[in-house]
């Protein structure tokens, strides 16, 4: 079980939590392998993909986790919402609420705007990118690569070379 109910940030979540997400992503790809690639680890769980900015790689993955993990999944365009009418974001937030989600998975161009959303709902809210604050999810996936190519994380010494401000 995960000590902190959201992941918004790396910053201060505890290396337990990471080491448990990666270890149950790492158990799961065997149903990638199989001819149906579906259990039901999250049947009866809805999640809302609450998405504020075009996403491709992000999105499709979570969808098709829980896809694959039997959640319900509503995806969310911020393009086709009452927001474009005028809804104010508390109020998108408290009506996704009032329709008894489990979780938000969401992507959002300004920084901190998921934790923001912790304010309205009570939802676990999982950051999939807040513009160039955090990207907790794909930093995941990356010590999963690390881990899985040097068969640990501890100790290693690694150089990022490139726009580190857009990765």
């Amino acid at each position: 079980m995960l000590q902190q109910k959201h992941l918004l940030g790396l910053e201060g979540y505890p290396s337990e939590n990471i080491q448990t997400i990666i270890d149950t992503a790492f158990n799961f790809r065997e149903v990638l392998d199989r001819p149906i690639k579906k259990v039901p680890s999250l049947q009866g769980v809805t999640i809302v993909n609450l998405f504020f900015e075009n996403s491709t790689r992000t999105r499709i993955s979570f969808e098709l986790a829980q896809k694959r993990l039997s959640a319900d999944t509503v995806n969310f365009s911020s393009s086709s919402s009452s927001l474009k009418k005028g809804e104010s974001f508390k109020d998108t937030a408290q009506n996704i609420e009032a329709m008894k989600i489990d979780a938000v998975v969401m992507r959002h161009p300004t920084p901190g705007s998921p934790k923001h959303l912790t304010e309205f709902i009570d939802a676990i809210v999982i950051n999939a990118g807040d513009g160039t604050h955090e990207h907790p999810t794909q930093a995941i996936l990356d010590m999963m690569s690390l881990h899985e190519k040097f068969g640990k994380l501890k100790g290693l010494k690694i150089g990022i070379i490139g726009d580190i401000s857009h990765s």
